[in-house]
C-alpha cells in the first residue's frame, strides 16, 4: 500500500520558518519526482517545488530564497525548508509523488493527506 506520510505543519508567525517532511513507502522511491503542493481556500491548488529523481529543482517566482526542497533518498524522505513565512503562504501544504511512465502509457501519482500551514500574528 502507497502511503505519504507528511508532517511538521503548524501555526507560525509572520517571518517565521517551518520544515516540513514527508515519508514515503510502497513506492520505489528512487524514480519518483517530489513535490510539494499547497492549496489556500478559495483558490487552486498550485505547485510550490519539486525534486527530480536526479535532484533537479525548481521554484515558483514568489518562493525563490525563502523555500528550499530536499530528498533524502536513504531514508525515502522529502523535505521543504520554509522561512520568511507571509501571510499569503497560509494553505493545506500536500505532498505528492509521480512516477516514470510506464510501458503501459500510465504514469502513478500519489498524494499525501496534506498538513495545514498558517502563518498569523
Amino acid at each position: 500500500q502507497v502511503q505519504l506520510v507528511e508532517s511538521g505543519g503548524g501555526l507560525v508567525q509572520p517571518g517565521g520558518s517551518l520544515r516540513l517532511s514527508c515519508t514515503a513507502s510502497g513506492i520505489s522511491f528512487s524514480f519518483y519526482t517530489m513535490g510539494w503542493y499547497r492549496q489556500a481556500p478559495g483558490k487552486q491548488r498550485e505547485l510550490v517545488p519539486a525534486i527530480t529523481a536526479g535532484g533537479t529543482t525548481n521554484y515558483a517566482d514568489s518562493m525563490k530564497g525563502r523555500f528550499t526542497i530536499s530528498r533524502d533518498h536513504a531514508n525515502s524522505t522529502v523535505s521543504l525548508q520554509m522561512n520568511s513565512l507571509e501571510s499569503e503562504d497560509t494553505a493545506v501544504y500536500y505532498c505528492n509523488a509521480n512516477g516514470p511512465r510506464t510501458l503501459g502509457g500510465v504514469r502513478y501519482d500519489y498524494w499525501g493527506q496534506g498538513t495545514q500551514v498558517t502563518v498569523s500574528s
